[in-house]
């Protein structure tokens, strides 16, 4: 609830300065959620301007954040590596961070599975880390999918109580969005922009906004992949570097 109340000074009441030390708080007693949304902020530079955006904090932070069990954290720390953003490009570890991501996103959905799917599921885990430990044992990239391309139907994952208020609050005309603004199209983050142009967007067609690589490359394999299509113009403004490419599927 505490953590809840930190997004809403944030985001919703654009009580910057106070959110954010609040949030800072949070994070140095290691609240892995506090963390996370601090490394987002810092990707973006939330509440300033594009020249305070810190790519090298923002990777620190997602990474203590993973140590602690953030999913969502260790999957962006992934991104980040294979992509080099704000982080000296890794690609093989980079693909283990995020295979890892996966392995976790299981085990999370095997605590609702039925007995009678234990053995299906435990031999799904297995090969994820069947397919880690071959990156690690050879050196190389390995293509390993996603859960979903095991033949497992694996749900959309479960959205936290914050993120799940922010879009509601955005959605429902109680909070207004200044003109030019727009949420994460990420069904499960909510979070809106601070600035016009603050997220960066699809560079395939140009429709779509998100906070993280993390939320990008969740609404692909969720949603994106089948509505995305490309065009030859968008509404400008935007630079180059301000656009996300379409993830890789193996990953």
């Amino acid at each position: 609830m505490f953590f809840l109340l930190l997004q809403i000074r944030f985001y919703c009441l654009k009580n910057r300065g106070s959110g954010l030390s609040l949030m800072a708080k949070a994070a140095m007693k290691l609240h892995a959620p506090a963390l996370y949304s601090l490394a987002v902020i810092q990707f973006n530079g939330s509440g300033g301007s594009k020249r305070d955006k810190d790519l090298r904090a923002g990777v620190a932070l997602s990474a203590r954040a993973s140590l602690l069990g953030h999913i969502d954290a260790l999957r962006e720390l992934g991104h980040c590596l294979q992509d080099g953003y704000g982080v000296r490009q890794n690609v093989t570890e980079g693909r283990r961070l995020l295979v890892q991501a996966n392995v976790r996103e299981l085990a999370y959905v095997l605590r609702a599975v039925a007995p009678s799917r234990c053995y299906e599921t435990s031999l799904l885990t297995w090969r994820a880390l069947r397919c880690q430990r071959n990156n690690n044992n050879n050196n190389a990239v390995v293509a390993c999918p996603l859960l979903s391309d095991y033949g497992y139907n694996v749900a959309a994952p479960e959205v936290q109580p914050a993120n799940w208020f922010l879009r509601e609050w955005f959605e429902s005309g109680k909070g207004k969005l200044e003109e030019g603004l727009r949420l994460c199209a990420h069904i499960g983050c909510g979070r809106p922009e601070t600035r016009p142009h603050e997220f960066r967007r699809c560079s395939v067609c140009g429709k779509v906004n998100y906070c993280s690589r993390g939320c990008q490359a969740l609404d692909w394999k969720l949603r994106h992949k089948m509505e995305c299509s490309p065009v030859e113009m968008y509404d400008g403004g935007v630079d180059g570097e301000n656009e996300f490419v379409v993830p890789n599927d193996a990953v």
